[in-house]
């Protein structure tokens, strides 16, 4: 038989991630585009950043900030990181060995993982969950414990004792969310001392997404790991300036860590996507020079927060509390009691605004009667989406 008659094949590949199919974001703003929905769903905003940012970035690819920057990130970017963060929070971060700018905060969670988690390590996630912390896991041999908010009448907690019980001589990482997302929970200071309880004495790491640092309300501090001492030493902590800039798709973000941490987790970024987009890192440190966009951040979202708020008073939704990020969980039981994903197809198809089930934020699809909306909108697309929500 000459090669040329042998059948073509493409040899079979064992999915390294069995588990994951196309996320639920990508489903609803799919079904939101077909239906011409209102999309409360995905979480970005459908405005754009201030002129100056832009005008920061393109002043870079002039002044020739278009080659391949440092791996670690652009050292003005890492210096400004480290001063917001020392003045924000009062812990000091050395910008260049403590410092890493990532392509988005998906990937430095990723990586963070990634660089500590051995096959068989036991890591604590609090559920609901943002969708990529499993992945990953599972990507390093990682075996997840979940643990499961309390929710009831005040709305969402962690439950400390039992993330306590929870920890064995196989954990190695405990991932924290605050602002968390999807419940819009925030941490305080008395649950950060209930953390310092449980890993005081271990070897413990803690991975803490603050992604919506900039997200709190009512005059509530973030109550970032780093304002405290002992958990900084022990933790990778992640932002992003997508949420905090509006500008999501240009994926830019960071990671603080000790020393010793970063270095494992540059080992990893380096072999991973090795640098970040130049000109956008020295427009940023640019921008970063005034504090005020990031300082008037909360007022922003609250104020589009209490318009949503307002907005759906009286209706037969409930609200639970939103002390921090950009979305807005309700219950429907006195709606529907179709299951969170049907009653979320139902609001895209039918009432033509988009929302996610929260079930889909659990490893085993809980169901609470539970749907998440984003308020990261215009005020003219929260008001479109009010009046058909207040008509069910």
């Amino acid at each position: 038989m000459t090669p040329s008659s042998h059948p073509i094949l493409t040899p079979v590949l064992q999915t390294r991630l069995p588990l994951v199919g196309t996320t639920v974001f990508t489903r609803m703003s799919a079904l939101a585009a077909q239906y011409n929905a209102v999309n409360l769903g995905q979480g970005f905003p459908d405005f754009d950043c201030e002129p100056a940012l832009v005008g920061a970035v393109s002043e870079a690819m002039r002044a020739g900030h278009n080659q391949y920057p440092p791996m670690t990130g652009a050292a003005p970017l890492r210096a400004a990181i480290a001063a917001k963060i020392a003045h924000l929070y009062g812990h000091e971060y050395d910008a260049a060995t403590d410092i890493t700018v990532t392509a988005g905060a998906t990937e430095a969670l990723t990586t963070a993982i990634l660089c500590c988690v051995h096959p068989g390590d036991e890591v604590i996630v609090i559920e609901p969950a943002y969708d990529s912390y499993l992945p990953a896991i599972a990507l390093a041999g990682g075996v997840p414990v979940p643990v499961a908010m309390t929710l009831n009448e005040q709305g969402y907690s962690v439950p400390w004792d039992k993330l306590a019980a929870a920890v064995t001589a196989q954990t190695r990482l405990i991932i924290i969310n605050t602002p968390h997302n999807p419940t819009g929970t925030i941490l305080r200071a008395p649950d950060l001392e209930k953390l310092a309880d449980i890993v005081r004495g271990t070897q413990i790491l803690l991975l803490s997404d603050e992604v919506y640092e900039h997200m709190v309300y009512d005059g509530a501090p973030h109550a970032s790991l780093s304002r405290h001492a002992e958990l900084a030493a022990r933790t990778f902590i992640v932002s992003s300036f997508g949420k905090t800039y509006h500008v999501t798709g240009w994926k830019v973000g960071y990671v603080a860590a000790p020393s010793t941490m970063t270095a494992e987790f540059r080992k990893v970024h380096q072999y991973n996507v090795f640098s970040v987009n130049t000109p956008m890192q020295h427009g940023l440190a640019s921008y970063m020079m005034d504090p005020q966009p990031y300082l008037q951040l909360p007022a922003f979202y609250q104020r589009k927060r209490d318009l949503f708020r307002a907005g759906l008073a009286g209706s037969r939704f409930e609200l639970l509390p939103a002390d921090g990020t950009y979305f807005q969980c309700v219950r429907y039981d006195a709606i529907s009691q179709d299951s969170e994903a049907q009653f979320a197809e139902w609001l895209t198809t039918e009432l033509k605004v988009a929302a996610i089930p929260v079930s889909a934020f659990y490893a085993q699809g809980k169901e609470s009667g539970i749907v998440r909306f984003c308020f990261a909108k215009r005020d003219e697309t929260l008001k479109l989406a009010l009046e058909r929500l207040r008509t069910i």
